[in-house]
């Protein structure tokens, strides 16, 4: 499919999932005020609910990256025999997310009659949470990698929804493990908010992980599975 009809699904895609998490985060407060616990289990599945959806719904058409750290891998992997993303396709989908995740936000915002843009002011730093933003990314893109160089890319939508419903809950951070959904979450004080201030150090581990996941992807998954075959 053409680059434009790519692009604005990663863009109405992104912006569903960002829709997703910070509107699940306000109505999670408001239904359940005084239990923080329960807040983040509703948050945690209505996410994970929503981006196996759509996976569904977007992977035919974009891949249904979501994600500038899961395009960039693409590209990086797909670089030299052309299979992945152009340079040019990177740019315009990291663009579209990052776009997407902030008009994301600003719905989520009006559906629960807030104002359209408020900056949160959730200060999420911490050596800790740094650490859980690098593992919880390295673990997102390893798996994409390993369903796609494995052949199993129709197991997607539960597979990594199920990783990061699980996510929320083993790592600190509640796993954003998404710089486009990390920038989205800047605009909103609810529960799903995070701090200006605290954006680039999250991007930052995100994209260590996703390093990581890569130099782990090469050892284990250096080639697809058809080329692995055809050299036994």
């Amino acid at each position: 499919m053409n680059l434009a009809r790519r692009a604005t699904a990663e863009l109405a895609g992104t912006g569903l999932l960002v829709t997703a998490v910070v509107g699940s985060g306000i109505a999670a407060g408001r239904l359940s005020p005084q239990d923080t616990g329960l807040q983040l289990l509703e948050n945690a599945v209505a996410t994970a609910l929503a981006l196996g959806a759509l996976i569904v719904s977007f992977g035919p058409i974009s891949g249904a990256h979501l994600n500038p750290v899961v395009s960039a891998a693409d590209w990086w992997l797909g670089r030299r025999a052309g299979t992945g993303l152009s340079g040019r396709d990177l740019i315009a989908y990291v663009a579209a997310q990052t776009i997407g995740a902030i008009g994301g936000a600003v719905v989520a915002n009006l559906m629960f009659g807030l104002s359209a843009t408020t900056w949160s002011e959730s200060r999420r730093s911490g050596p800790n949470l740094w650490l859980a933003e690098i593992l919880a990314t390295t673990g997102l893109v390893l798996l994409v990698v390993a369903l796609t160089r494995t052949g199993r890319l129709g197991q997607a939508p539960v597979a990594v929804a199920a990783y990061i419903g699980a996510a929320y809950w083993y790592t600190s951070s509640t796993s954003f493990a998404n710089p486009a959904v990390t920038i989205g979450r800047m605009f909103t004080h609810t529960f799903a908010g995070i701090a200006p201030g605290s954006v680039p150090l999250f991007i930052a581990a995100q994209l260590v992980g996703g390093a990581l996941a890569l130099g782990a992807a090469a050892w284990w998954y250096p080639a697809p599975a058809h080329q692995e075959v055809a050299r036994r």
